[in-house]
């Protein structure tokens, strides 16, 4: 790595909401602090962000630039970046982007994320966060009683057609092969008038108002007005892991539902002075989730580097105690 030219006592990797929030919580409690922005928040495809009190409905990109605006304010440094590499050092960590430039950091707040890998169907990521949705909480007053198509396999199919049969009484499952779905949960599915479809979609069909209907692997076309799928949800933790973390597995029942890097209720790590916050270690928060994450994590920093200080300051007052003993009596 290059020599840095810059220190703070914070960098924080991410700049969606949680990394927003920390970098907040941190430049007001009077820390240096370097936010670095890939530019690839989850919610890009999204209208509006949703269930955030005070906020409903804002479009993503308003809120991460208010967010900016507000770090700023209060003297923090926001700016636009990939992160390639970080490694610890005597005083920290170093910390590189893309670019070949490098900045020192007394800790770590890493809020990368996760990316939602869609199935492999003809339509489906071209429609992405407009008809083709995952969370209802998210989405699902949107498309309320619209007709749903629930795209789905394993005991997550089931258990996605009864939330979003919360907000649509006409929600259809097409059901991938070896879903498995036992008679139980099949009549459980049509006491709440969810239609099962025992044939995989193969395509998403579009109209002028966007998705118009899911076509079948048997050729038949069922019209739909949006799509639900549940993703694949990938942390980004290629960071985490070089920085000696590891990634684990998000299961619902024998259902892989993504992966995450663990923390404690704060946001610490196994690796001293490394945080984290948001998707890249909860893959089910929501952004007004992920925000009060990121807030309470760089408190934690904060409560850190003030205990961190007081050692130090120990220790020189123990030093100089030490050198004013070693004086000879005049």
């Amino acid at each position: 790595m290059n020599e840095p030219a810059r220190s703070f006592d914070v960098v924080v990797v991410g700049g969606g909401a949680a990394g927003l929030a920390g970098a907040l919580t941190l430049a007001r409690a009077r820390r240096s602090v370097l936010v670095i922005d890939a530019g690839e928040p989850r919610n890009a495809p999204a209208q509006g962000v949703h269930a955030y009190v005070g906020m409903e409905g804002t479009p993503p990109a308003d809120l991460a630039a208010k967010g900016r605006q507000e770090v700023a304010s209060y003297g923090g440094v926001v700016e636009s970046g990939r992160v390639v590499a970080a490694r610890r050092t005597e005083q920290g960590f170093e910390v590189e982007r893309e670019d070949g430039s490098v900045v020192a950091a007394r800790r770590l707040l890493v809020t990368t994320g996760l990316v939602d890998e869609l199935p492999d169907i003809a339509g489906l990521a071209e429609h992405w966060g407009s008809g083709v949705l995952h969370c209802p909480y998210c989405h699902g007053w949107e498309v309320r009683d619209q007709p749903l198509a629930v795209v789905a396999s394993g005991p997550v199919a089931v258990h996605a057609s009864l939330l979003w049969r919360q907000w649509s009484d006409q929600v259809t499952l097409f059901a991938y092969p070896g879903t498995g779905l036992g008679e139980s949960e099949r009549q459980k599915l049509a006491a709440r008038g969810i239609t099962v479809v025992d044939s995989p979609v193969r395509a998403v069909e579009s109209g002028p108002g966007g998705v118009s209907g899911v076509r079948t692997a048997d050729g038949a076309v069922v019209a739909v007005d949006a799509v639900v799928v549940p993703t694949f949800m990938r942390s980004r933790s290629e960071l985490l892991v070089d920085l000696g973390l590891e990634v684990s597995e998000q299961w619902m029942g024998e259902h892989l539902m993504g992966t995450y890097v663990e923390s404690d209720p704060n946001g610490a790590t196994a690796v001293p002075g490394v945080w984290v916050a948001g998707n890249v270690t909860s893959v089910s928060e929501q952004v007004i989730g992920a925000a009060a994450a990121g807030n309470k994590a760089g408190a934690m920093i904060n409560a850190d580097l003030v205990m961190a200080e007081a050692e130090q300051a120990l220790a020189r007052a123990g030093q100089d105690d030490q050198v004013v003993q070693a004086e000879p009596a005049r």
